[in-house]
């Protein structure tokens, strides 16, 4: 969200730059219009005036798109972050039903991580037989044979 936060910062900072320049370029074409008040250039001044006020449309446009933008953002956020916790209820759900040990979840939840079996037996200080068997049993309680079944029953579960 931080990347996001300055995106916006610097999308509302380029909206007000553009703002000033079209509000200086409305007022000086009102300037020399109000000082050519024969009459002399007065096309090319209204003209002036209709492209600055459209340029000052543009901006606001812009500013609305921006502002949606944003709120659309939030709303992202906010129903990844229940995604997130969705899973986590799924996972221990599922681990609770299977009867799942301390050290069998753990071994689980690291396989769900996409993490190798001696990526595992390192992390948790065991060998890694210990590991492959912890996972052939995660695997036999979960009904399935390998680590991509097993994270698919997730997925599944999270689509549907």
């Amino acid at each position: 969200m931080v990347l996001e936060q300055s995106r916006v910062k610097y999308a509302a900072a380029l909206l007000a730059l553009q703002f000033g320049a079209a509000a200086f370029f409305l007022a000086d074409t009102v300037w020399d219009a109000s000082r050519n008040a024969d009459g002399e250039g007065t096309v090319l001044s209204g003209l002036e005036i209709g492209l600055a006020l459209a340029l000052v449309a543009a901006i606001g446009f812009g500013a609305v798109l921006l502002r949606q933008m944003v709120r659309d953002a939030h709303r992202r956020e906010e129903a990844l972050a229940l995604a997130k916790g969705a899973l986590g209820d799924v996972v221990a759900r599922r681990f609770g039903d299977w009867g799942l040990s301390k050290g069998e979840a753990d071994v689980a939840m690291f396989a769900m991580k996409g993490c190798s079996i001696a990526e595992i037996a390192s992390m948790r200080g065991s060998a890694e037989g210990t590991v492959r068997a912890q996972l052939s049993q995660v695997y036999a309680k979960a009904g399935v044979s390998s680590q991509s079944g097993f994270v698919a029953l997730f997925v599944e579960e999270l689509l549907d």
